[in-house]
């Protein structure tokens, strides 16, 4: 039988998807670890902070044009 996941609700495991057992199975119980927290997005965008390279002093006044090449006048 593969595993089984469920909740602890008020102190009682409780199979997901309606799942039951037959009285008197005996089973191991092993916590699952939460997953893990990604970083915020500040601190995910400041990784890239000052990593480009060769880009012209206009970039940030001028984006659509040397994304798309609009006309920004």
């Amino acid at each position: 039988m593969s595993a089984i996941i469920g909740h602890v609700y008020n102190g009682v495991v409780v199979l997901d998807h309606g799942v039951t057992l037959p009285e008197g199975t005996a089973v191991k119980v092993e916590p699952i670890p939460p997953p893990a927290q990604a970083a915020p997005l500040s601190e995910q965008l400041l990784r890239w902070a000052g990593q480009g390279v060769d880009l012209p002093p206009d970039l940030a006044r001028r984006h659509d044009h040397y994304l798309h090449g609009h006309d920004d006048s």
